[in-house]
């Protein structure tokens, strides 16, 4: 069984009360304590993104996110325990309902040996346990396009190479003006190859996701509805 949950993720994010005006401002990446994203799915649903920055795993301090998606009878919430530093995932915690039926997951990263030890439980039992190796740093569907803000040099035919866990080549091809329910936006567009996913992130401070569009087994994108930050 595959862990490949590029955007269900990709998919992001979620509600924000802080006036969406803040992404044409002078506030830098670095400088917020926290953020808050909802994201509308196209046909159906929304996504709820929020980042509460550093907390404690295991002694280690690592940055935590939490996201939720809801799509009619499904609900997906994951916790994920990032290094503070590159953002590549360390530990997921996952609960997932389907109608009255409910699923705890946990999937556990290690960025030196390049694996995923994915198991799902039942009560407190293992009831499935799966690893799976790749050959280089894993990433996640959901925080992926928060890493890509990241990226220094920006100009069309910029790329690089990820996984998650399955390796995908990510180029900037264009810089767009799209629309979308949060407003208008100058943003550089992302494609994957294989063709599985496309990113618009938006060029101006700070660099947001602000659309995530998904090519697998059937068409969705993500798109931005509100956004909001917490300083420091």
């Amino acid at each position: 069984m595959k862990i490949n949950k590029i955007l269900i993720a990709s998919v992001i994010v979620l509600i924000i009360f802080v006036d969406s005006n803040l992404l044409w401002g002078e506030t830098g990446i670095y400088e917020y304590a926290g953020e808050r994203i909802l994201y509308l799915i196209s046909p159906l649903g929304k996504s709820e993104y929020r980042d509460l920055g550093m907390v404690d795993l295991k002694g280690i301090k690592v940055n935590l996110v939490i996201f939720r998606t809801k799509i009619l009878f499904f609900d997906d919430t994951e916790k994920i325990y990032s290094d503070l530093d590159t953002l590549l995932p360390l530990k997921i915690e996952r609960t997932v309902s389907k109608f009255l039926i409910k699923e705890h997951i946990t999937e556990e990263y290690d960025q030196k040996k390049f694996t995923i030890t994915q198991r799902k439980f039942k009560g407190n039992k293992i009831i499935y346990e799966h690893i799976t190796k790749v050959n280089g740093p894993i990433h996640n569907g959901i925080t992926l396009p928060f890493y890509m803000r990241m990226a220094e040099g920006l100009e069309i035919g910029w790329h690089c190479t990820v996984r998650i866990p399955d390796e995908y080549r990510i180029e900037l091809v264009s810089i767009d003006e799209i629309k979308i329910p949060a407003g208008k936006f100058q943003a550089y567009h992302f494609k994957s190859t294989p063709d599985k996913f496309e990113l618009w992130i938006n060029k101006n401070t700070p660099r947001i996701p602000l659309k995530i569009q998904g090519k697998r087994l059937f068409n969705y994108a993500l798109v931005m509805k509100k956004y909001g930050i917490r300083n420091k």
